[in-house]
């Protein structure tokens, strides 16, 4: 009888090629993939980064055992070979069995610390059955490659020796995967993705209807025509509050806040809709507020209500803040796609608006703020300049949810005060800047400098902690004390954990508002009071605002 490594034909060339401690690299890889990170996963999730796990550890135990046979080190003869590949095989499946076993519990510490519901504990098999598949495929695929650069070598080595034909042949394989993919696969990707988000950005929602009021931007009158607003420009001009909404609340006396958006298709580029923008802050008086917020939204384009409702109650609607659109796809999408983009539209933004913020008297200027989200975050802290506005400063500003890439947000993370955690940095007794994870972070002794800097992060967020290097360093927010809202069983694994971020800032919004990305409505509260020092507010006050800021994020 034939056995599976006498198979005959392609098949059999590809079952001859396994090797067994690729397969047990590859089972560690995906065991180790079960294990909590910090979003809980769904089975299909957990399944597909299962799979992509298992096949990264099965490859990269092959590039160890080609550099073994390039140095042309002794290797186990044909007969051990198959007998050791057995071997591997039972121990590959009692490992990945094992932790199986043990998934539903990881996952449950994650979602324990979120207030989430326990998963079924018959989920894991589910897993191990699509992580499985993907595993094949994935292996599969890389070993048609190899034939590939194995003829290629052959074909090669009619010219030059066979190791340096060897190593051309898989180099010229790698770039031709590498283009297609780069190439075909992910622009088609990127165009398939631009054009739906495109489409759904122009789509308008039959709730919405261009505002009567003629001060505000999208009406009749406006500079900016209402269909150029975007989706989200539109929700966020005509969701936003009036001066009766924010006096229901507070008890107090109120004006209507001013919001300035201009989006994608009113203007050509980033500095013509920047002076768009400052051209219809000027017309309906936003720099006659006695606040001004220069904002950057999402890659989308979004604009979280969490943050401007919180600040126009907090001033009674004496407030006016303007923004830009500078995408149309998701903050993570755009980070790794163009991230670019979100920097030039926050600078042209910036420039546009202190320049005339510049040109007021003193005595009549609003004092100015920067504020950003996610890609909004990381763009915003680009957008300033030192020796610009060291004789003039901003007032402050607060970041939310800022990017692992945000330079700024590094340093100061570097440089933090050895004593305080990566995920609640302390630095020079807080008389710059704070961090706050909404409960904790702000509550320091030393007065505010000039200057009023404030980030707020979850120390669940993978947006902000996802570090490239932890493919093979431990963060330093991984070590303790741990975050609030991290499971206490997150352990550090090289490679696999810099896997599991990358699929958790996938997913970094699948989680209950307080968590990852998900930012509440009342965790800004203490950080706006920082940054803009709002007057006639006492403790039990901002507790009946953040009592009424509960209620509207509940569901």
């Amino acid at each position: 009888m034939r056995t599976m490594f006498q198979t005959s034909g392609l098949a059999g060339r590809i079952l001859s090629r396994l090797s067994g401690i690729a397969l047990v690299m590859g089972a560690l890889f995906m065991a180790a993939s079960l294990t909590p990170s910090l979003i809980p996963r769904s089975e299909v999730l957990q399944g597909t980064l299962g799979g992509v796990s298992f096949a990264a550890g099965y490859w990269i135990a092959i590039l160890l055992r080609a550099v073994w046979h390039f140095l042309q080190l002794p290797v186990p003869g044909p007969h051990l070979g198959r007998r050791l590949l057995g071997l591997a095989g039972l121990v590959s499946g009692a490992i990945v069995v094992g932790f199986l076993i043990k998934a539903a519990d990881w996952q449950n510490s994650i979602r324990l610390v979120m207030d989430m519901p326990p998963v079924d504990a018959s989920r894991p098999w589910l897993i191990g059955v699509l992580a499985l598949v993907i595993a094949l495929v994935l292996i599969l695929t890389g070993k048609l490659l190899s034939i590939a650069a194995e003829i290629l070598t052959r074909r090669i080595e009619r010219v030059i020796p066979p190791r340096p034909a060897r190593m051309l042949g898989l180099i010229l394989v790698a770039v031709l995967m590498v283009a297609v993919a780069n190439g075909v696969l992910l622009r088609g990707a990127i165009r398939v993705l631009d054009t739906s988000a495109q489409t759904l950005d122009a789509f308008s929602q039959p709730d919405l209807a261009p505002p009567a009021e003629p001060m505000m931007t999208g009406s009749a009158v406006s500079l900016v025509a209402w269909d150029e607003l975007g989706r989200e420009g539109r929700n966020f001009i005509a969701r936003g509050l009036d001066a009766q909404a924010i006096s229901t609340v507070t008890g107090r006396d109120a004006m209507d806040p001013v919001r300035v958006y201009v989006g994608l298709n009113a203007a050509p580029n980033h500095t013509a809709r920047a002076r768009l923008a400052v051209d219809e802050l000027v017309r309906v008086g936003g720099f006659e507020r006695a606040r001004l917020v220069v904002a950057m939204p999402t890659g989308t384009g979004w604009m979280d209500p969490a943050a401007f409702e919180t600040l126009e109650y907090l001033h009674h609607g004496d407030v006016a803040t303007v923004a830009i659109q500078y995408s149309y796809l998701s903050s993570w999408l755009s980070l790794l796609i163009e991230p670019e983009y979100s920097t030039e539209a926050g600078r042209a933004l910036f420039v546009a608006v202190y320049r005339h913020w510049r040109a007021l008297p003193v005595e009549a200027r609003p004092e100015l703020y920067l504020y950003g989200l996610s890609l909004g975050a990381y763009s915003s802290q680009q957008s300033m300049r030192m020796h610009e506005i060291i004789d003039q400063p901003i007032s402050g500003a607060l970041w939310v949810g800022p990017p692992f890439v945000s330079p700024l947000w590094q340093t100061l993370t570097a440089e933090r005060d050895p004593s305080s955690p990566a995920w609640l940095p302390r630095l020079d007794g807080g008389r710059l800047v704070r961090f706050s994870n909404g409960t904790d972070g702000l509550d320091t002794h030393a007065d505010w400098g000039r200057l009023r800097l404030v980030y707020l992060q979850y120390a669940s967020d993978p947006i902000t902690f996802f570090k490239p290097e932890s493919a093979g360093r431990r963060p330093d927010w991984m070590t303790q004390p741990r975050g609030p809202d991290v499971s206490p069983d997150l352990q550090w694994v090289p490679f696999v954990s810099f896997l599991q971020l990358v699929f958790d800032m996938a997913i970094a919004l699948n989680v209950p508002i307080g968590h990852g990305h998900h930012y509440a409505f009342t965790d800004h509260i203490n950080p706006w009071v920082e940054v803009t020092q709002p007057e006639g507010w006492n403790d039990a006050a901002l507790n009946q605002l953040k009592d009424f800021l509960d209620d509207r994020e509940t569901p």
